[in-house]
């Protein structure tokens, strides 16, 4: 009986340092600035031809969410875009998931989904012209350098479609003049997460 009691005495640190803690959700957040880079097609009104040109703009985001696993965040995306046109507010529900974290480092590769709707809200449009936003979505990925307890410097690399409408002022002999935007851009940004 004693050997039965000291063998089961021995095994039992081995059966308390087998256990882990239950994870528990905690608040995340990633801000981040950067910009965005596409090319825009539009007729030019004097000779009525297309003409392209590429677009560098202004971009901000904060991602505020829960991190349910250690691997995945919900949350909330608002950001601000700034394009030559319209200034837009992204309201946005998101994603954040850990892909890899590479041999255990102080880095880790993660992917994004942001999807919702851009309001005009802080535009000012010309007389005459009226600005509204549309759906948006925003999938991309990118890296965190720094230890998963304390801040973070983050960059990331994503697609991002921004719809958007404009009503212009009418001429001589027009009913209706409305234009429909859509922003392709591909936007790189850098900033901190925690």
């Amino acid at each position: 009986m004693k050997k039965i009691t000291f063998l089961l005495m021995g095994l039992l640190p081995l059966l308390v340092w087998g256990q882990t803690t239950p994870f528990k959700p905690v608040f995340t957040n990633m801000t981040e600035l950067g910009a965005t880079f596409g090319q825009v097609r539009y007729n030019n009104g004097v000779t009525f031809s297309e003409s392209v040109a590429k677009r560098v703009n202004l971009t901000a985001q904060t991602f505020n969410g829960v991190l349910l696993h250690p691997r995945l965040a919900v949350g909330a995306t608002v950001g601000v875009d700034w394009y030559n046109t319209a200034l837009l507010i992204p309201v946005c529900a998101g994603l954040r998931y850990d892909l890899a974290r590479p041999n255990n480092k102080n880095l880790r590769i993660f992917s994004s989904l942001d999807t919702g709707w851009g309001f005009a809200w802080l535009n000012e449009d010309v007389t005459g012209y009226k600005t509204t936003g549309g759906w948006i979505i925003s999938p991309g990925i990118g890296f965190r350098i720094g230890k998963p307890s304390n801040a973070n410097f983050v960059m990331s690399l994503s697609y991002k479609r921004q719809a958007a409408e404009a009503d212009m002022p009418l001429f001589y002999n027009e009913l209706a003049k409305h234009e429909t935007r859509v922003y392709n851009r591909m936007a790189i940004r850098m900033g901190i997460g925690f």
